[in-house]
């Protein structure tokens, strides 16, 4: 090994460590990473920003602009909608839930499809008396299998065919992937349609201050005010007072917490931390005369009739303004309109006051606000609505105006008229134009700490095969490949690509995965396409962790998943993934 390819190597396994840490986001990673490969001379300072003029950004930022528009015109919604009441058993359901998430992922963002589809699960999990657990880890790996289907379904897609015009001057056609990508999805939702059973049943996502839905472990906080029956009364008369399954998780006074003992006497505002199921609280609020916070802050809307004002639930999302803030900080009522009733946190029991909970992505809370203005407000803090809702198009020609400009561009592309990026990047405009998305949407639609990850890292990634590194690693690997049949180094690959995509963001694994593949198919004197594939795929299936990817993360809160849930079901299909995977790659692509 040279001194170059040393310091390569110790810049990637820096950056890499830094990822699994997690403690700073990976745009920022991305970028110090970048830096210090300039700064170490693996890359060239002349070559430090090649990444940015990359087609791969703008077929990546198009495809998203493109996708957010379709999501939101909610057409497969209301397409749903008149249907989901004639589904009546639970596998229907599921079969139904996961094989439209699933289709829609090779068109659109995995997330966009599962968002499109939460709702839907929501009323169909209501009406058949279940946990919505049941609907949604299958949703979001249905999901994650659809994106392996088409060129834009995954940015791993996008970043392997670029390789592979780099490689052979001819790059992926947009349904190359298909046989293979469509082949997985196909077995991985029969699979899901049976294996279902292996998820806990009785999981409960939230109960809300109306109907939608049911997650317990809602904690909230109410203020002992002049009028309440808990004045002057102990903790053992409070506890009397608890509805069932409502605990006490603590009492704060002046900010500082109280002993739980059955003789501490309750004061004036004092603030009791609640936690259970949303009718339970409501119950014990009501019973003991506790002020809940925020509900005393009236939302502002131009007419006051208090039908206006409604309680929505929302899941945080990965890219969410309120993640690592405290409701206090962000000033939800003044900035936003809206009052913060209560979160959920699966997995977690939270004793702190309501306006000191440090928001994380994948948690549930519950926000008061006028009716009218939820659904921007939702939009802007970065938080996707569970509860049921109703259906509203401006217009049938605006809804459609995405969808035929997704299926104009993917025409272009699939045909060859266009090159992908020229095809996407003319839909960006194109919904933009007709007004399906405002020029706002559009910039907020695009993922922009993905961008600047792939810009930094393309180059800093290409510094493993200008320094020979990546042909050091294929050395290796071909090494031990030497006793294994060639479908044994076909998945030595793919599974290599599956287990670094929980640490890394899955266009980070392709990055640094896909020239050591590259480089490993010609040591063995194979093609570089089925290596490439199987980069792609292992980087798009991570099934195992609730964290490598957003889609998984989603899900955690409202399902009311914990973290070992996700290899129950994430498991067996993995391996399904790799003993389907390995053949369908080799059927398709041939090695020589």
């Amino acid at each position: 090994m040279t001194g170059e390819q040393g310091l390569a190597f110790a810049v990637i396994g820096g950056m890499m460590a830094m990822f699994i840490w997690g403690r700073f986001r990976y745009d920022l990673v991305a970028g110090l990473a970048l830096l210090v490969a300039v700064l170490v001379g693996v890359v060239p300072y002349d070559q430090a920003f090649s990444g940015f003029s990359n087609d791969i950004l703008m077929i990546v930022g198009a495809a998203l602009l493109v996708s957010a528009a379709v999501t939101r015109s909610r057409v497969i919604e209301a397409i749903l909608q008149p249907v989901a009441p004639h589904i009546d058993s639970v596998r229907a359901q599921l079969i139904v839930l996961v094989t439209v998430t699933t289709v829609l992922s090779a068109f659109v963002k995995n997330i966009g499809a599962l968002a499109m589809m939460l709702p839907v699960a929501y009323q169909l999990a209501k009406r058949s008396k279940v946990s919505p657990s049941v609907f949604l880890m299958p949703m979001a790996f249905g999901s994650l299998l659809g994106g392996l289907a088409t060129l834009i379904g995954t940015s791993p897609n996008i970043i392997v065919s670029s390789l592979r015009q780099q490689l052979t001057g001819k790059p992926f056609a947009m349904f190359d992937f298909a046989p293979v990508g469509a082949g997985l999805a196909l077995v991985g939702v029969v699979f899901l349609a049976f294996a279902y059973r292996l998820l806990p049943q009785d999981r409960k996502g939230s109960a809300t201050a109306g109907e939608s839905i049911d997650i317990d472990d809602y904690v909230t906080e109410g203020r002992v005010g002049p009028k309440s029956t808990l004045l002057g009364e102990t903790f053992r008369t409070l506890r009397k007072k608890l509805a069932k399954g409502v605990a006490v998780n603590a009492i704060m006074r002046g900010g500082r917490k109280k002993p739980l003992t059955p003789d501490t006497v309750i004061e004036e505002n004092d603030r009791v931390i609640l936690e259970g199921e949303a009718e339970g609280l409501e119950e014990t609020v009501a019973s003991a005369g506790l002020e809940l916070s925020g509900e005393k802050r009236t939302p502002r809307t131009e007419k006051t009739a208090d039908a206006e004002v409604a309680s929505y639930e929302a899941v945080i999302a990965a890219r969410s303004l309120l993640i690592g803030k405290t409701a206090g900080r962000l000033a939800l009522h003044e900035r936003f309109n809206v009052n913060l009733i209560a979160v959920s946190r699966s997995g977690e029991r939270l004793k702190t006051r309501l306006r000191d909970i440090k928001l994380r992505a994948g948690d549930v809370i519950l926000l008061q606000g006028p009716m009218a203005e939820m659904p921007e407000v939702l939009r802007e803090l970065g938080c996707l609505p569970l509860a049921t809702r109703a259906i509203h198009l401006t217009s049938v020609r605006r809804g459609l105006v995405p969808v035929a400009v997704l299926v104009a561009a993917m025409i272009l592309a699939g045909t060859g008229k266009l090159p992908v990026g020229i095809a996407f990047f003319g839909a960006a405009i194109a919904v933009v134009l007709f007004g399906a998305l405002s020029l706002r949407e559009a910039y907020e639609s695009v993922e922009w700490p993905l961008l600047v990850m792939l810009g930094a890292l393309i180059p800093v990634s290409d510094a493993i095969r200008t320094t020979g590194g990546a042909e050091l690693i294929a050395d290796f690997l071909a090494g031990l490949a030497q006793v294994l049949p060639a479908y044994g180094a076909l998945a030595l690959i793919l599974v290599s690509a599956m287990a670094l995509t929980p640490f890394l963001n899955n266009a980070a694994t392709v990055l640094v995965m896909a020239p050591i593949a590259a480089s490993f198919a010609d040591r063995l004197g194979f093609q570089p396409e089925a290596f490439l594939i199987a980069v792609a795929v292992g980087a798009g299936c991570d099934f195992l962790t609730p964290i490598g990817h957003q889609c998984n993360l989603l899900v955690m809160g409202p399902g009311g998943y914990r973290f070992g849930d996700y290899a129950r079901l994430g498991a067996p299909l993995s391996l399904l993934v790799v003993l389907v995977g390995v053949p369908l790659i080799l059927w398709v692509w041939p090695l020589r």
